[in-house]
């Protein structure tokens, strides 16, 4: 199958090694393509893509899938640009997929443009980017959502599912707005609440407070982990809030009121009830216990 990667970061980087390595799958040929080409190029001389090109419309010459490995807002452009000056380049019967992290958004833009799409997102990452941070393992048993534009055309769904179990994740159907609110809850709330922990403690936003740099110093694991979020790319984490942001919004009106109940708690008359305190701690620890039959229940080998 010929792919089209347009974009070329972490995912897409990821992606593309993922496919070099495929075996039981149909053979793959990638054309790769992305703003500075040096993704790509890197790529073609490691054997890991058949080409790299210098603009879109040559990445898009003969491939059967076209897979949009950028940040939201870029995707929304590449879907402007194939819905127009680029169409005449697909050939006919041209799946084209996304990896972005938002979809209601992005289906409505392919839609609008008659284009055979089927949105799609690999639901595993890192914080760091770009292609020198791509691993052809980093999709292995990870869901990879799948969000049909027309329910009706199963191929175009298949060749995405195709694509996903390739790279060795686990396709799931959802539908764009199901699947956005369930991201804001998991992905996109807890990129803002890093962020906005760091604003809180080191300045920014929140009140000015003299103790950062002492604060800096005696930072450990607990600080580190809950502000790796905020570590990672600016501008895609831009484009998630920006088109994700009626769902994001509802998560973090959420977490206020969650936020609330524990300053209640803190501020009680008298002083705070450790056992409330310990039950409000144990009920959130057993929401994370893995319930049986889910992925996180079973041994890893």
């Amino acid at each position: 199958m010929r792919v089209a990667i347009l974009g070329f970061g972490l995912i897409g980087g990821s992606i593309a090694r993922a496919l070099s390595f495929a075996r039981d799958a149909p053979a793959w040929s990638i054309a790769a393509w992305s703003p500075s080409g040096t993704g790509p190029a890197r790529a073609a001389a490691e054997g890991v893509v058949a080409d790299a090109v210098g603009d879109p419309a040559a990445a898009l010459d003969g491939a059967e899938l076209v897979l949009i490995a950028a940040p939201p807002t870029a995707t929304l452009d590449l879907l402007d640009r194939l819905g127009g000056p680029l169409h005449a380049t697909l050939a006919d019967g041209t799946v084209i997929t996304d990896v972005a992290s938002t979809k209601a958004s992005i289906l409505a833009t392919a839609t609008r443009h008659g284009l055979r799409f089927v949105g799609g997102h690999p639901m595993a990452g890192r914080e760091t980017s770009g292609y020198d941070a791509a691993a052809g393992d980093l999709f292995i048993g990870r869901p990879w959502v799948v969000v049909p534009a027309d329910l009706a055309d199963r191929p175009a769904a298949l060749a995405v599912e195709t694509l996903a179990v390739a790279c060795g994740a686990r396709p799931v159907h959802l539908d764009a707005e199901e699947h956005d609110s369930i991201v804001a809850a998991i992905s996109h709330l807890p990129l803002v609440l890093s962020a906005a922990l760091v604003e809180a403690v080191a300045g920014g936003a929140g009140p000015a407070r003299d103790d950062w740099p002492r604060a800096r110093s005696l930072a450990a694991s607990g600080w580190h982990g809950m502000t790796r979020l905020a570590r990672g790319d600016v501008a895609m984490g831009a484009g998630i809030a920006a088109t994700n942001a009626p769902a994001l919004a509802a998560r973090i009106r959420d977490l206020r009121l969650v936020l609330d109940g524990w300053l209640e708690e803190l501020e009680r008359p008298g002083g705070p009830d450790e056992r409330r305190l310990a039950d409000r701690l144990h009920a959130a620890r057993g929401h994370l216990e893995p319930t049986a039959g889910h992925p996180d229940a079973e041994p890893r080998t």
